[in-house]
């Protein structure tokens, strides 16, 4: 056997492991979700009722329902509402803790806390700031001196989206803040240099260096984040399960109710897989986007 067979046999022999739990449990349980969105099957079948190929049936169901699309448009407003502003604070964040601080280590671990936690422990924590005697509720009334009431903001229509979209960026943004620190420091600093020797400011270094220099991290980030957005679930289901009115019903939850609470087995896996095409057409976005930046450079 050649050394180069005998190097690629070696290769698929490390590989296989991977690929093996990535058939098990990625690409078959998705197959069978396929398979089942095309009957009619429940959760706890009944022996006396067999499950029936159904077609499209299911399909048709979700984009006539109108729980399916409204959970669609409130996963998308959730997801512009929260991309920018998760963006942001990462940016943000990285370009202090890229700084020469003199702790600049000390403010890395602690921006990165949030994302250690658990979603669950994050909601909870987070559903005591909300309530009517928390945090948010005594900061709107020192600011306003007293001239402002107390708002519900986990039971307040037009305040219960924004609520979750604060906390998800918050737990979120240090994700972001790793990739746009790596990006940070792969930006050569002769660019700067240059900069200021033109008389630059630190704005215009900004704008006009650090900005269009980022370009494929803001490529990666914006799509990465946008699919853990269209993600939305825990928060939800433990801070408003869905309300109120059905705002902040999300994808995912539609897909958990379908699927477990009403039993309606061959619905929800119809749901996942429009869910996995959405998912699928967003990272075939970033690779495009980011093939055409290399094109252009």
């Amino acid at each position: 056997m050649s050394k180069l067979k005998r190097e690629s046999w070696q290769a698929w022999a490390f590989l296989g492991p991977a690929l093996a739990l990535i058939a098990i449990f990625i690409v078959l349980p998705f197959a069978i979700s396929v398979v089942l969105s095309f009957t009619d099957q429940r959760l706890v079948p009944n022996p006396n009722v067999p499950t029936k190929f159904v077609g499209w049936r299911n399909y048709l169901r979700l984009f006539e329902s109108g729980e399916f699309m409204n959970a669609f448009w409130r996963t998308a407003t959730f997801a512009v509402l929260v991309v920018p502003l998760q963006c942001a604070m990462g940016l943000g964040a990285a370009i202090l803790i890229n700084s020469t601080l003199p702790v600049r280590n000390l403010f890395r671990g602690i921006y990165f806390l949030p994302t250690i936690i658990s979603m669950v422990v994050v909601s909870v924590i987070w559903s005591s700031l909300y309530q009517r005697e928390g945090f948010f509720n005594y900061a709107l009334t020192g600011m306003s001196f007293g001239a402002a009431p107390p708002v519900d903001w986990l039971q307040n229509p037009w305040t219960a989206m924004p609520a979750i979209v604060l906390l998800s960026a918050w737990q979120g943004f240090p994700f972001q803040m790793v990739i746009y620190l790596a990006g940070l420091q792969g930006i050569s600093s002769d660019l700067y240099e240059a900069a200021r020797i033109e008389g630059s400011s630190r704005w215009q270094e900004f704008r006009y260096v650090t900005l269009p220099s980022l370009r494929n991290t803001h490529i990666l980030v914006a799509i990465t984040t946008t699919i853990f957005a269209f993600k939305l679930f825990t928060q939800v289901q433990l801070l408003t399960q869905g309300g109120p009115a059905n705002v902040t019903d999300t994808l995912v939850r539609v897909i958990y109710m379908q699927g477990f609470k009403q039993g309606k087995v061959g619905i929800a896996a119809a749901a996942a897989v429009i869910f996995f095409i959405l998912v699928l057409a967003i990272s075939l976005l970033q690779r495009r986007l980011v093939r055409e930046e290399r094109a252009i450079q």
